[in-house]
């Protein structure tokens, strides 16, 4: 089964992320979509949101432009979710824990959940 160019796949997820393509990571979601982030300064119940492609987009920006590597080490597909674990790491050593749950509407991320956790 060949990917179709913006496709969601987790080979698409972990290729952009990996090579820390924001733009490719932002094409990848709807316009409104919605990104939670639950970490060490944002508990489940005050997550962080960033909602819309634009704010997503920004997000990715600032994620991907940060020296560090990623690491994609699998992913699960069923029906329209997507999960994958990453794993980051700073140039001191510093890594952070990263799961993510991803629900797609219409071939796009509509919502996603992110939870990490990181070496204090």
């Amino acid at each position: 089964m060949s990917q179709q160019p913006g496709e969601v796949t987790g080979a698409a997820i972990k290729q952009a992320i990996e090579t820390r393509n924001a733009g490719m990571l932002s094409g990848f979601y709807a316009d409104d979509a919605v990104l939670r982030i639950i970490d060490r300064n944002h508990p489940p119940s005050r997550p962080q949101v960033v909602s819309g492609r634009e704010a997503i987009g920004t997000y990715w920006n600032d994620v991907c432009g940060r020296a560090m590597t990623h690491d994609v080490a699998q992913s699960v597909a069923d029906g329209n979710a997507l999960a994958f674990s990453e794993t980051c790491t700073y140039p001191d050593g510093v890594k952070v824990a990263c799961l993510a749950m991803i629900e797609l509407e219409r071939g796009k991320i509509a919502r996603q959940t992110v939870v990490q956790a990181w070496d204090e």
